[in-house]
């Protein structure tokens, strides 16, 4: 039966043009703290392909097998950088535009700011905003980590290595997160809806010092931390293909309102509430 659990699954399906072959696995369970999920992936397009990634409150690290993806710089359509083996993008408050020109493949590892602080061992806040070659950030040892995960012959055995490099990482480790993970569940379990002051009481400390403590160790202010939070549960019940007028989601979800829904969509996204669904439902169409 353990090995029947430890079977990844693939799916595969076409959207538009583009034909893709996805692979996904839940994570071991002692884990799940550190590593939120990760996806191998395969797409073939008739030509250049271009798409906007949203901001979720995870640190996400691309693996790549095939040409490197271009990773266009914020609010610009023409300066881009590439990254052989693939990169890290930190956590930030816009999305990100990347292309390619027909063909993608790799692996893409979606980390906790905890599990990246682990990994990495440098404080959060010097990925804020910023996308970082992987090897310039890998534990030395794995430097070549893209080299040994395309020389297997599936994805069960490229997960299997993910995650003990990550195990390891994290038995290492020797840095002292003190309240942060219990305050990050705090606000997850609240789907963002968490007043920073009251966080800051219920910890015992003025809310200055947990800012500093979420910078270090997460990358970003408690208060950004819970709109992205949000913003993540707003986007699944989207992608899910779930109802309801914007006026009844920012109610749900824990909006002022609903041009406070809009405002933050406008900002995540850099389009309106209505382009962002259809592009959400697009995206839907090629999960596993």
């Amino acid at each position: 039966m353990q090995a029947l659990a430890q079977r990844a699954r693939i799916a595969r399906g076409t959207s538009g043009e583009s034909r893709w072959e996805m692979a996904t696995r839940p994570p071991a369970p002692r884990l799940r703290p550190y590593l939120r999920d990760y996806c191998g992936y395969t797409e073939e397009a008739p030509g250049p392909l271009r798409r906007a990634e949203f901001p979720m409150p995870q640190v996400v690290v691309i693996i790549e097998f095939g040409p490197p993806l271009r990773v266009f710089d914020a609010g610009s359509d023409r300066r881009h950088a590439s990254y052989p083996g693939g990169f890290v993008a930190g956590l930030d408050d816009s999305f990100t535009v990347t292309e390619h020109d027909g063909l993608q493949r790799g692996i893409q590892v979606n980390l906790t700011p905890i599990g990246a602080r682990l990994l990495f061992g440098v404080p959060m806040a010097e990925l804020t905003g910023r996308v970082i070659s992987a090897r310039d950030l890998l534990p030395r040892k794995h430097a070549h980590l893209a080299e040994r995960l395309e020389e297997l012959p599936t994805w069960d055995a490229r997960f299997d290595l993910i995650e003990r490099a990550l195990g390891e990482r994290v038995d290492e480790a020797r840095h002292a997160l003190g309240v942060v993970p219990w305050a990050l569940r705090r606000i997850e379990e609240r789907g963002g809806a968490v007043d920073m002051r009251a966080l800051a009481r219920e910890l015992g400390y003025s809310q200055k010092h947990v800012i500093d403590l979420f910078r270090e160790h997460v990358g970003v202010p408690p208060k950004l931390l819970a709109r992205l939070v949000r913003f993540e549960r707003l986007v699944q019940h989207l992608k899910a293909g779930a109802s309801g007028t914007w006026a009844e989601l920012a109610q749900r979800f824990g909006y002022y309102d609903q041009a406070h829904l809009a405002r933050d969509v406008k900002q995540f996204t850099g389009t309106t509430p209505t382009r962002a669904r259809a592009t959400l439902i697009d995206l839907a169409g090629m999960s596993p």
